[in-house]
């Protein structure tokens, strides 16, 4: 009920803001076509003044270029002495996002079908069972209802771990085969079950060790050092992350403070440690290097591991891996419904103007406290990260070329995006996947550790680049 309260308040309020730019300001004549057929990119034609209508600055600058633009957003230039304004759409309206959700859940099929064949390779062979029983002590106590030994442990261990080395693309195979396993053990299977929501909180909170993608990006808008958001980026991952388990326990009632739960955080938090002291030795191009050998190499050892000791169980690989692999082929048809809602209702928000209110409405109250209101020009990338990755990236990328990539502004935003997931995707995609309605208190629990890595990463910002 929760997720179907909060989709229904993203289209009203969508669509509400449309009218309120109809009525009330030039820019939005066209905003109903962008909300339905518009295109990522599109240039609209919004206005028509008389040169005398405009500031001197856009005729100064007509003057020598004939081209005026603000923020990226909009466009000026004259025409039969005129001044012509238009508006460049930045995200797709609800006929293409619709083709977009296809393309996103066609997309996974192969790495599904991949991945699931592997994982029910290891099943047959009893890999999950033993990795299950590895880390069955820690995860016991933070998964109180899961029996001691299920599958669904060490399903849950193989997302973390693709997660943790920034492998998207087998994280969430991995992640859907946990759902599965968890709800099986689910009684009631419309509503999600309290290990179901504490697996997706962690999953959506995004511990990562490096963001080598945030890296390069960085790199390719000129950063003097593309490094220097790393140690920030990854203390709010952790933070985020500490953040989801302590919430969702309150709410289950379960102790942090057993010493088991203890030692494994504590010994996250050395290797965590170690990490950071061995990567802040490297160059740019040994963190490249050692991430990608890191993570493709593990991959590698994955598949190398699970053959052999299929081949040591004498089990039927093929077979196994055919059986895997329908399965998902399935996953990633049944998701399609979930994936389209979701993302057209958040591209009504974003085309409806919505998101430009919001970050206009808290500059403006931050102004009037007197604060520094440097960190709102790098907000755009928190508020839309839960809500699209790829939006995400392309708002981080867009405050890194207009404030400049060794701005605080723009480093704020790398930090930002490092700091979580996807959460109303994660939500659609994953409890979509297994046909849960009622996801009880999981996306309170899951924007809230947002709320906690947001304000961390601010504060990290200024602590290391504030000056």
């Amino acid at each position: 009920m929760a997720l179907s309260r909060i989709w229904a308040a993203f289209i009203i309020t969508a669509i509400a803001v449309a009218l309120f730019r109809l009525i009330g300001t030039d820019d939005g004549k066209t905003v109903f076509s962008q909300m339905v057929t518009g295109k990522s990119g599109d240039t609209i034609r919004i206005s028509e003044k008389d040169s005398s209508q405009v500031s001197a600055g856009i005729l100064r600058a007509l003057d020598t270029g004939r081209v005026f633009t603000e923020g990226k957003k909009h466009l000026t230039h004259t025409a039969n002495g005129k001044i012509l304004r238009f508006n460049v759409q930045a995200s797709d309206g609800v006929i293409e996002t619709c083709k977009t959700a296809v393309n996103l859940s066609l997309g996974l099929i192969g790495i599904m079908a991949l991945f699931m064949g592997f994982m029910n390779i290891a099943e047959r062979a009893g890999g999950v069972r033993m990795l299950s029983r590895m880390i069955g002590p820690f995860f016991g106590k933070i998964f109180p209802d899961i029996p001691k030994g299920h599958p669904s442990m060490g399903h849950m261990m193989m997302n973390f771990s693709a997660n943790l080395l920034g492998l998207d693309n087998a994280a969430t195979p991995f992640g859907l085969k946990a759902m599965e396993s968890l709800q099986e053990l689910n009684p009631n299977k419309a509503v999600a079950s309290n290990a179901q929501i504490m697996f997706l909180c962690l999953h959506a909170s995004g511990l990562t060790l490096i963001p080598v993608s945030i890296i390069a990006l960085r790199a390719a808008a000129g950063a003097s050092n593309p490094m220097d958001i790393f140690i920030p980026c990854m203390i709010a991952t952790f933070a985020a992350t500490m953040a989801a388990m302590i919430i969702v326990s309150l709410r289950q009632k379960i102790n942090l403070f057993q010493p088991v739960i203890l030692a494994w955080v504590l010994g996250i938090s050395a290797v965590i440690a170690a990490l950071i002291v061995y990567i802040r030795s490297l160059s740019h191009e040994g963190v490249n290097h050692f991430s990608g050998m890191l993570s493709n190499g593990l991959i590698l050892f994955i598949f190398l591991a699970i053959i052999a000791g299929a081949i040591y169980k004498k089990t039927d690989i093929f077979d196994a891996f055919i059986e895997g692999a329908k399965g998902g082929f399935e996953i990633a048809v049944k998701i399609i419904p979930y994936l389209v809602g979701m993302l057209v209702a958040i591209s009504m928000l974003r085309t409806s103007g919505t998101f430009d209110m919001v970050i206009d409405g808290i500059k403006g109250l931050v102004s009037l406290t007197n604060m520094d209101t440097r960190f709102v020009d790098g907000l755009p990338t928190a508020l839309v990260k839960p809500f699209s990755g790829g939006a995400a990236r392309g708002m981080m990328v867009d405050t890194m070329n207009a404030y400049g990539a060794d701005s605080f502004s723009g480093r704020l935003s790398c930090v930002l995006q490092g700091s979580s997931d996807t959460t109303f995707y994660v939500i659609a995609v994953y409890f979509g996947a297994v046909g849960v309605r009622n996801t009880r208190y999981a996306v309170g629990s899951m924007l809230l550790a947002d709320l906690v890595g947001i304000v961390t990463s601010i504060l990290l910002a200024y602590l290391f680049f504030g000056s």
